[in-house]
């Protein structure tokens, strides 16, 4: 065990922030604790990719999508050839915070530590089209705020209906052609023409805009080698126990519970239209953040750490009482029905104590 949350030593005889069942073995007959460089792409895009979603994105799920930062880096690490399972240890950590669960996201600095990936800002100083096309010619991908009324992969949703602000990742831009490739909520997509023009704010009506704010633009690139097999694996567990020193002092859905009535009021008053961003930001951030807990868990115990069955099936128990609750209180507010879901909140605070106690219990 590594209750110090320290990095843990290395060599034949490493203590192990979890119990670990076996050693994995080295890389190419590497040492277990030395990185080993993935086959990443690093040279400038010169065309669009072809791409298949992660498996955390395909297969049974509870939650399809989970919140498009975090959907997003999940297909931009798989894109790079990288593991996005090994830095979901983050989601130990998510809190009720009064009107909505914790929009959690990767670490920045967990993706640097686990994959050599480095986010800067970056300025715009001129266009966001001359910048995105300088860091893509180098082989980076540019993480922007858009408008999604001007993708195209959201035609079920927002695309030339509704304006809300998202985040995609741009690693192709072809000014010439009018055309891009980006990386957006669970694979990837190209846009061009009229939605390109959108995009970058090239559009007639933009330029009766002066005051218009430029968007904040981040980019990713490879900085160093990423960690694999034994050293990726190793170093995840140790972010877990950092994490697990951060999660909440008591039980956020018990916390939910107790405003519950206040939201339900609300719900009632306001209807359909409110109940849906409501439902993103509670059930779905919820039940998505413990179905990826859940996830990580396995692979964790796929690593050789030990891992208890019931703890990765009780995050999953959330993701799945989660969606429950949703359905029920959609049918509620349809039928101007005060429900208080007493049963589901029962079932989510057990799930919890099930989940966060015994996994933090394993590295005490």
């Amino acid at each position: 065990m590594n209750p110090s949350l320290t990095p843990a030593p290395t060599g034949p005889q490493a203590a192990f922030p979890l119990g670990r069942r076996v050693d994995l073995p080295a890389q190419d007959g590497a040492s277990p604790a030395v990185p080993v460089a993935p086959a990443v792409r690093v040279t400038p895009a010169a065309h669009l990719r072809q791409h298949a979603p992660h498996a955390l994105h395909q297969g049974e799920r509870v939650w399809q999508e989970t919140n498009c930062y975090v959907d997003l880096w999940i297909e931009l690490l798989h894109g790079f050839g990288l593991d996005p399972r090994a830095a979901l240890a983050f989601t130990v950590t998510q809190d009720f915070e009064g009107d909505q669960f914790t929009f959690f996201k990767f670490p920045l600095e967990d993706l640097e530590r686990l994959y050599g990936t480095q986010v800067q800002e970056l300025a715009i100083y001129d266009s966001l089209e001359a910048r995105v096309l300088a860091q893509t010619q180098r082989g980076h991908t540019v993480l922007v705020e858009v408008d999604g009324f001007y993708l195209p992969n959201t035609r079920a949703t927002s695309y030339r209906r509704e304006h809300p602000k998202t985040t995609v990742g741009i690693d192709f831009i072809d000014p010439a052609a009018r055309r891009l490739g980006y990386f957006h909520n669970t694979g990837y997509h190209q846009l061009d023409g009229e939605d390109y023009d959108g995009v970058f704010r090239k559009l007639p009506q933009f330029a009766q805009q002066p005051d218009l704010l430029f968007p904040y633009v981040e980019f990713a690139k490879q900085a160093r080698p990423a960690l694999e097999g034994t050293a990726l694996a190793e170093t995840s567990a140790e972010l877990l126990c950092a994490h697990l020193s951060r999660r909440p002092l008591t039980n956020p859905v018990s916390q939910w519970r107790a405003a519950f009535p206040a939201h339900l009021d609300q719900l009632l008053e306001r209807g359909e239209a409110f109940f849906h961003p409501y439902s993103f930001n509670l059930m779905r951030q919820l039940g998505a953040n413990f179905e990826f807990l859940s996830k990580y868990l396995l692979w964790l115990g796929a690593q050789g750490f030990e891992m208890p069955a019931a703890i990765p099936a009780a995050a999953q128990s959330i993701a799945a009482e989660s969606m429950v609750m949703q359905f029920r209180l959609v049918r509620a507010i349809a039928r101007k029905r005060r429900d208080l879901c007493e049963d589901c909140f029962d079932v989510l605070e057990s799930a919890y104590e099930k989940t966060l106690p015994p996994l933090a219990a394993l590295v005490a």
